[in-house]
């Protein structure tokens, strides 16, 4: 059985998560049991979460255990097999973790996915067509419940779950509106994800000048929002929010490091009757079918183009991590193994 590369979480963050929070251990792989698979991983899925996880906090999922392999999904192939639900060769997307090599138990329900990468790319199934492009689905589709005509806006707007939720507006005859930070990434938004615009958030110093630009953008108000970021971001939509609007909640990165976000403008959820929802997508598992169906599609015609920021080797997930956290990744933020 091969060597096994693994990064852990050695010890906890105070405050803003560094590079010595991780340590990278050598590990041996152990041989299978009978209904085992060993799959070599090709792409690690970085994502925001993780990093609620590192704390030892009470949330709505366990703290990452310390001296553990960092926990989080991986894309990649079975090179042996034990069960006979798979073979070697099988293209297969799982919570595997960060390392190279993962022992799964295939007969656990949810414990892998056989994925098919004739029209879409293995990595895509980490993202657009994986558990970031079901979130954005699940909080447009069965919160929001958006109509033609209506505009929906949502923060972080390039980003895996972001630039899903874009399209799949678009594609329900709605408005869309994209709250990114760079030029780069509100180009991109607009010009190959289909937005009608999007706002660069770093050329604005408070909740009252980004709303200013929310007016311009939306000139009938908000009535859909998706909630990545909170904070100044969250202040600026709520001050252009529609009366009955409704907001899916599902990422508050602005306080990931443990920093309490408060809200300026909390009346204006009675003002306007809003809805606000959060939700974890994995306590939504009926729903995956469904929304796989219509992500896979949309990436195969190619009317979803998602972006990658991929780097190079388990080593550099880590930083490459951190940056995510800091906004640095341009689309799905991924670790090349293979």
């Amino acid at each position: 059985m091969p060597a096994n590369k693994q990064i852990h979480l050695d010890n906890r963050p105070q405050g803003e998560a560094t590079a010595a929070n991780f340590k990278l251990i050598m590990a041996q792989t152990p041989p299978l049991d009978e209904g085992q698979v060993l799959v070599r991983h090709h792409y690690l899925s970085l994502d925001p979460y993780m990093r609620g996880r590192m704390n030892d906090a009470k949330s709505y999922a366990a703290p990452q255990p310390l001296g553990q392999v960092m926990q989080g999904g991986a894309a990649g192939e079975v090179v042996e097999s034990r069960s006979p639900r798979y073979v070697a060769g099988d293209k297969v997307v799982g919570m595997g973790g960060w390392q190279e090599y993962s022992v799964v138990n295939a007969e656990q329900p949810g414990s892998l996915r056989k994925v098919d990468t004739t029209h879409v790319p293995l990595s895509h199934y980490l993202g657009a067509v994986g558990m970031p492009g079901v979130t954005a689905w699940y909080g447009l589709v069965k919160i929001i419940e958006p109509q033609a005509g209506k505009t929906m806006v949502v923060s972080a707007a390039t980003g895996a779950v972001g630039s899903a939720f874009g399209v799949l507006a678009k594609q329900r005859g709605c408005r869309a509106v994209g709250i990114a930070g760079g030029p780069d990434k509100c180009r991109y938004a607009v010009d190959e994800l289909g937005f009608d615009a999007c706002i660069d958030y770093r050329e604005y110093k408070d909740a009252a000048s980004l709303s200013r630009a929310l007016r311009d953008a939306c000139p009938d108000g908000i009535d859909g929002y998706f909630e990545n970021v909170g904070g100044l971001v969250l202040d600026a939509v709520l001050l252009r929010m529609n009366a009955f609007g409704r907001i899916a909640l599902c990422g508050m990165i602005a306080g990931y490091d443990g920093q309490p976000l408060p809200m300026t403008y909390p009346q204006l959820i009675l003002t306007n009757r809003l809805k606000i929802q959060g939700f974890i997508v994995s306590e939504h598992m009926e729903v995956w079918p469904q929304a796989l169906a219509e992500l896979g599609t949309l990436v195969g015609t190619g009317k979803l183009r998602p972006r990658e920021s991929v780097a190079q080797g388990i080593e550099a997930a880590p930083e490459a991590f951190l940056g995510l956290l800091k906004g640095k990744n341009f689309g799905k933020q991924l670790v090349k193994l293979v």
